[in-house]
């Protein structure tokens, strides 16, 4: 009984490695104009400790320096509210946040500009984390 165990849970990994790795090799089909692309959201809670912290102003000149100079042909803002849970406390915390998009241009640095810019936020502003999303996607302009 044992045996079948272990060769069933065996064939199962192998399985599922196989399926993620298919997953993993599908190549998006784009039509017309389309590309395919790396679209990464970045979410930014903007509390610093138990009050706002991150005004207007300091939110813009961060974009400015932080973002928009490693990604300068373009991105979106989009105010939003964030919600997560303190692992200390476990109490559920809301914040005001903002949600940034960028399509990535295609070359092999984009994911060490965004780590950079995620970098800069979290030490310029005191935060924990800034929760990254990367989808692959169809655009065009």
């Amino acid at each position: 009984m044992r045996t079948v165990c272990v060769c069933l849970f065996g064939a199962m990994l192998l399985a599922a490695a196989a399926s993620n790795a298919s997953a993993q090799t599908l190549a998006l089909i784009c039509h017309g104009a389309q590309r395919p692309r790396e679209v990464a959201e970045l979410m930014f809670g903007r509390d610093i400790g138990i009050r706002a912290g991150v005004t207007e102003s300091a939110w813009g000149r961060f974009v400015a320096r932080a973002i928009a100079s490693r990604f300068p042909d373009g991105l979106t803002v989009t105010h939003a509210i964030g919600q997560w849970r303190d692992s200390g406390s476990g109490r559920i915390v809301r914040e005001p946040s903002k949600l940034v998009m960028i399509v990535l241009p295609g070359n092999d640095d984009g994911p060490a500009r965004l780590e950079a810019a995620v970098s800069t936020y979290k030490r310029q502003f005191r935060q924990q984390s800034v929760a990254v999303l990367m989808q692959s996607a169809c655009v065009s302009f």
